[in-house]
């Protein structure tokens, strides 16, 4: 073979290694996961607990009626301002002045019949005490027969004399009950306000309420000066919020505005009971929060819509990953890392060994490796680190599918936005 061949010979085969050992490289690029990584740092996080609701004053009297009958005078108009006392309507008081004249002459009835069951047991006890002391002096003049007679008289003529007695007491209740009753005809704002609102006109008739029927809802008087949100918390979210949480609250009807306020009362049962629904698994059982509002600069009114973001904790300057990094994997999925953080990380696995364990995937060497952490409290974005992180460290930050399919010790590139972003900073 001739010199000029083996250098040919020579070459190409170079050229074979060259590619062999570009497709390799290339094959290795393929076989990396593209992800997205962030450096673990410090961020101030804020945990809030979401909800809606509506405004409604602190202070308000739904008045319903207490008599039935209709409305011959009503004296306000919806959003009228009213001092306590002033009169507010008036039921027809006809059927109830007529009962009140009957209860009183039920009374002087009454009081008549009890006088002369007076006066007859007064006359019995004074023969008693006559044939008494005949009957002692003279036994002979009276017989036993007699003498049992008119004790048993005296008894009875006292018996009636009590039942009268009686009756005048209930008579006199009577009376008591139809004054109260021709009273309830007239009804007076029960507290300094404004009439929110005004569900009756002159002529209509007021219904009382019964057990199954709730009556007619008359006028509502409320105190605008103090105005509440009431908002509705899953019982998930309830054990988080405490008395005197901040809670910051925008209405529907000034979007450009928002409210501050504080939590002033946490309802101690569910707003719904589990046996007023008619499957528990598919009702969520929520809580009402009430959140009294500082004061505004817009004058609020009932019934609009609100949301709320309740204030739970914060954390200045804390140790924060992002939420979309945490994931969980099972124990036997993962190999523990040598240069892991033990300590209080520990407390992050799972006393159940079968239990999945929380944990994030730390870039080293261009591999991903899966490390349990402990977290705290949740901001909008960040979780707080507690252990098994130091600060600076990077970790896989996305995407959320990648994170979901990603194994322990997978080879991983970042991918060219994050490289970007990087070089920029």
């Amino acid at each position: 073979m001739s010199r000029g061949k083996k250098i040919l010979i020579g070459v190409g085969v170079a050229a074979v290694l060259v590619i062999m050992a570009i497709a390799a490289l290339r094959g290795g690029r393929s076989d990396a996961v593209e992800v997205r990584v962030e450096e673990v740092g410090r961020r101030n996080l804020v945990a809030r607990v979401s909800a809606t609701g509506y405004i409604e004053p602190e202070r308000l009297v739904d008045i319903s009626a207490d008599v039935s009958g209709r409305v011959v005078e009503l004296n306000v108009e919806e959003g009228d301002e009213v001092e306590e006392g002033d009169l507010l309507l008036v039921i027809d008081p006809a059927r109830f002045e007529a009962a009140v004249d009957r209860a009183e002459a039920g009374l002087a009835e009454a009081s008549a019949r009890e006088a002369q069951a007076r006066g007859n047991y007064l006359q019995a006890q004074r023969d008693w005490e006559r044939i008494r002391d005949l009957k002692g002096r003279l036994p002979e003049m009276v017989t036993d027969s007699e003498f049992e007679t008119m004790r048993t008289t005296a008894e009875v003529q006292e018996a009636l004399w009590e039942s009268g007695r009686h009756a005048v007491e209930m008579a006199r209740a009577g009376l008591k009950e139809a004054r109260d009753n021709l009273a309830k005809t007239v009804i007076r704002a029960p507290m300094s306000g404004r009439v929110t609102r005004l569900n009756v006109e002159k002529g209509e008739t007021a219904i009382v309420g019964t057990m199954n029927n709730p009556g007619s809802l008359l006028i509502t008087v409320a105190d605008l000066s103090v105005m509440e949100a009431v908002i509705e918390v899953d019982e998930t979210d309830v054990p988080d919020i405490t008395i005197g949480d901040s809670v910051s609250v925008t209405v529907d009807a000034f979007p450009d505005r928002e409210f501050v306020g504080r939590v002033t009362k946490i309802g101690n049962s569910s707003i719904r009971p589990r046996s007023q629904q008619v499957s528990s698994s598919d009702q969520a059982i929520d809580f009402e929060i009430r959140v009294t509002l500082e004061d505004a600069e817009v004058e609020l009114r009932p019934d609009l819509s609100a949301s709320a973001d309740v204030i739970t904790d914060v954390r200045p300057d804390a140790m924060a990953i992002p939420i979309i990094a945490l994931t969980l994997m099972d124990p036997g999925e993962f190999e523990k890392m040598p240069n892991e953080l033990e300590g209080e990380s520990a407390s992050a696995e799972s006393e159940d060994p079968d239990e999945p364990i929380e944990g994030v995937f730390v870039v080293a060497d261009g591999l991903a490796r899966f490390r349990p952490v402990e977290v705290g409290v949740a901001g909008d974005a960040y979780f707080e680190v507690l252990s098994g992180l130091e600060e600076g460290e990077t970790i896989v930050s996305g995407t959320y599918q990648v994170i979901r399919d990603l194994n322990d010790g997978d080879a991983v590139q970042v991918s060219e936005a994050d490289s970007a972003r990087a070089d920029s900073e």
